[in-house]
């Protein structure tokens, strides 16, 4: 974690301002704890990675697997206590998302040259130089590498500590990342200039996350993509958006649909799941301003 990322991070529970405790640092926090002294939450920083889960313990409830990878990477022996009280502490889930995590992790980075990544580039041209850009589901950092050339400050926000791990290889002074559930107010009340959000509606409620988006800009860019691909099984959310639902919702929100995209688009995004299967998306893109 870049020590300058204190600054711009909160308290997910109350919203306050947070301490930083570095137990290792090397050019960056390398391993160390956020602490906040008014509710005593506490969010640990591993491999680089802030952990900004409410409950650490219940991130590791459904990645099991992977909390005991980040037990055996951790070099600090009161970080190292903190995860194994933590790992004492969780319910047992079968649904362990470790495996899961890992697969997509590997899928994004085969198909980081996917030419849905520079189209999305293109239609970024609006916002050339911005102060603070934020990625939600950003995964291995294809989009906000990108956007880190030239945007003063960007971050990314995924659930995947396997994907950021990945992200995280690739360093930039301007350039950051956190764990955190898309609907946690990781920011406080912090205002962007740019917020993208690229296919992740299956992945949040639809509605809740556009009015927690919206509270994030007074005046900037919202651009947002989605196949609308939200058959689920059990994790499938509630309330799912059409083309121009997206869009009335947008609207509602007090945001102005760029001229471009008012017309649902159907942009190709291929993903490549192994040698011999690749998943074709036709994908819609969504600019808007307030």
């Amino acid at each position: 974690m870049l020590e300058s990322s204190l600054e711009f991070l909160r308290c997910v529970r109350c919203c306050s301002k947070l301490e930083l405790n570095t137990f290792k640092y090397d050019r960056e926090v390398m391993e160390g704890i956020l602490e906040c002294k008014k509710c005593n939450a506490q969010f640990p920083i591993i491999e680089k990675i802030p952990i900004m889960w409410d409950d650490f313990s219940l991130y590791l409830s459904s990645r099991k697997k992977l909390g005991g990878q980040i037990y055996q990477l951790i070099e600090n022996s009161t970080l190292k206590q903190f995860c194994k009280s933590s790992l004492s502490k969780i319910n047992q889930i079968n649904d362990d998302r470790t495996d899961l995590e890992e697969r997509w992790s590997n899928i994004y980075q085969n198909s980081k040259s996917s030419k849905f990544y520079s189209h999305i580039q293109k239609n970024l041209d609006f916002a050339k130089k911005s102060d603070l850009v934020l990625e939600y589901g950003c995964s291995i950092g294809i989009m906000t590498s990108v956007l880190a050339q030239s945007h003063t400050m960007v971050f990314g926000v995924d659930r995947s500590f396997t994907a950021l791990r990945f992200a995280k290889k690739s360093c930039h002074d301007n350039l950051d990342y956190i764990v955190s559930d898309f609907l946690s107010p990781v920011f406080g009340k912090l205002q962007f200039d740019l917020v993208l959000a690229l296919n992740v509606l299956e992945l949040v409620e639809p509605i809740k996350f556009l009015t927690a988006v919206s509270k994030q800009i007074s005046s900037g860019y919202f651009v947002i993509s989605d196949p609308y691909d939200f058959d689920r099984g059990i994790h499938s959310v509630k309330k799912i958006l059409n083309e121009t639902e997206l869009r009335t919702n947008l609207e509602n929100l007090g945001f102005k649909i760029m001229p471009n995209t008012k017309t649902p688009s159907y942009i190709a995004w291929n993903l490549k799941l192994n040698p011999r299967t690749t998943l074709n998306y036709k994908v819609d893109l969504v600019c808007s301003k307030k």
